[in-house]
């Protein structure tokens, strides 16, 4: 592997959780696209709200909520500069899957006329197929080849009158696929067709711009890029935000209420009843200030090397498979492996210290596409190294000793 741009000595020591021992060998955590290790400093962040500033926002004249107002507000303004957006184009939710539910509910259901589609890909998670289908949609799914790729001849000619909306994510969380939804976006928008982007994945790995690519709709969740669980955002045109209704009805998202009737507050505010997560929107933003500060560009640079470390010696190991093997994709290693199955293979590298994801990834139709029941996934971050790398392959030539 060539020199990494990062100190990984430096950065590992900003994960108090990685010092954690696990059947009393060292932690090689490779689960990322599951969730991401809080840094210090966010959990340091957040505890300092609680500490000094907890109080409700937008409520209030003491200082306490004056503090917490002027924080939340800070982070919503982080928030959208990360992604090139207006802060009042942020709406606050508790991550990816509530932000797409949100806009299946308050923007396509109104909107929907029985045979209206919805165009997904056969890689989506189940998070940016089920909501669509709950709401009454179609939901139909382009193809992909065998490496994991969109076919994207097909998918455009899958775009037709009844598509409503183009819903894609831009990273597989199953193959690392990255999608060119840059393209894809200018395609839908000829035809007048509005697209979301699902960017769990891509978040931390990949910088955005949703003002450049003309995003119509845009949806991450904190615990992706090292922030809290629990919280995250939806980004929408405000042309679409100022025509959706709320999808709840409470505090702070009103402008007057009465027995014959309410009207709602401005946006963002209308899609944000309730107490909102204070603490998980300063947590949100303190991980992004964490990524700016090490730059997102020297942690691609990093993750691709370790990609390319990790992926033919993963290849070399007999009877191992890669589900997965997308020309242009992130540091996600999906695979196989003769007579072990997935959760075995967890298990023993549990037992090895190393924590990687088992299953469908709730993505069974891509695992029905692929004619496999589950993979097992190692998946990278800025601070894994050629260490968890090796202590990987140790672990799976344990399996094969074990099982193969």
């Amino acid at each position: 592997m060539s020199a990494s741009p990062l100190d990984l000595k430096e950065v590992r020591a900003d994960f108090p959780i990685l010092r954690e021992s696990i059947h009393g060998k060292r932690l090689a955590y490779l689960d990322n696209a599951a969730t991401t290790q809080k840094p210090t400093s966010v959990m340091a962040e957040m505890d300092l709200y609680y500490v000094h500033s907890n109080a409700n926002v937008h409520r209030a004249v003491h200082e306490l909520a004056a503090r917490a107002t002027k924080s939340y507000e800070a982070a919503r303004e982080r928030i959208a500069q990360w992604i090139n957006a207006p802060r009042d184009s942020i709406v606050f939710t508790r991550g990816t899957t509530e932000s797409i539910n949100l806009v299946a509910r308050a923007y396509l259901q109104p909107i929907l006329q029985p045979g209206d589609e919805v165009l997904v890909t056969t890689m989506e998670h189940h998070s940016n197929i089920v909501p669509w289908q709950l709401v009454g949609a179609k939901t139909v799914a382009a193809p992909i080849n065998d490496a994991g790729e969109l076919d994207i001849d097909a998918w455009r000619a899958m775009l037709n009158p009844r598509t409503k909306l183009v819903a894609v994510c831009h990273v597989s969380n199953a193959l690392g696929t990255v999608n060119p939804i840059a393209e894809m976006i200018s395609e839908a928008h000829a035809r007048g067709i509005p697209v979301l982007i699902d960017d769990a994945q891509g978040i931390a790995h990949l910088r955005m711009d949703v003002a450049a690519l003309d995003a119509d709709f845009y949806a991450a969740s904190a615990h992706k890029f090292y922030g809290p669980t629990g919280f995250g955002f939806l980004y929408a045109k405000r042309e679409h935000l100022e025509a959706m209704t709320p999808l709840q009805g409470g505090g702070d998202m009103i402008d007057t209420v009465s027995f014959d009737g309410s009207t709602w507050n401005e946006v963002p505010y209308k899609f944000e009843a309730g107490t909102p997560d204070m603490a998980g929107a300063i947590g949100a933003a303190t991980a992004l200030e964490y990524l700016d500060s090490i730059g997102l560009d020297a942690i691609a640079t990093h993750e691709h090397a370790l990609l390319e470390y990790a992926t033919p010696k993963m290849q070399a190991i007999k009877g191992l498979k890669l589900i997965g093997t997308a020309a242009n994709k992130s540091g996600i290693l999906s695979f196989v492996m003769d007579g072990a199955h997935p959760h075995d293979i967890g298990s023993i590298l549990d037992q090895a210290g190393v924590a990687i994801r088992t299953g469908h990834h709730c993505t069974m139709p891509l695992m029905q596409r692929l004619c496999v029941p589950a993979t097992a996934r190692a998946s990278l971050g800025l601070y894994n190294g050629t260490d968890d790398i090796d202590q990987l392959i140790d672990g799976l030539n344990m399996v094969n000793r074990l099982l193969g």
